[in-house]
């Protein structure tokens, strides 16, 4: 995790959970002079994350990002919940996932591939175990890029 990473979520997590809101996760995106800060935000509540929800945390953010100013330059805020295919971010939400196809692209060649789609079976102290077509990965979480859950019709 980036030092720019943690600095933000240090400053994103205590406001979106002081509005009830369970923190999922966040990607930073520096795509040159464009940058894209994604929050997804998640929910007990049955009725889920609504566009109210959205727009209440994206203020709230908003503000706090100004006054603090951690992002050089412009960029993008975008506030959502973490839909179907939910972006997994850390641990424990592997965990509540075993038993579900996920997609997985790694910062760097596992095994000669970045990009694996299978069964996450398990978790083993920091690695995460996905199945690929019979055959099992262990790949260090520290490797992944970005994982989703792929929703099952």
């Amino acid at each position: 995790m980036s030092a720019k990473y943690t600095i933000l979520e240090e400053l994103i997590r205590p406001v979106v959970e002081g509005l009830g809101f369970e923190f999922w996760g966040m990607e930073y995106l520096s795509l040159g002079k464009d940058s894209v800060l994604r929050i997804f935000i998640e929910t007990d509540d049955e009725k889920g994350i609504d566009v109210e929800d959205c727009a209440r945390v994206s203020r709230q953010v908003s503000s706090i990002l100004d006054v603090e100013d951690p992002i050089t330059g412009e960029y993008n805020l975008e506030v959502s919940s973490p839909g179907l295919d939910r972006p997994l971010f850390s641990l424990a939400q592997y965990q509540a996932y075993i038993g579900s196809i996920v997609s997985l692209r790694l910062r760097v060649p596992f095994d000669g591939r970045r990009k694996f789609k299978g069964q996450l079976m398990g978790i083993e102290s920091e690695d995460i175990v996905i199945r690929v077509d019979q055959e099992e990965y262990l790949l260090p979480i520290d490797l992944i890029d970005k994982a989703n859950v792929v929703p099952q019709f």
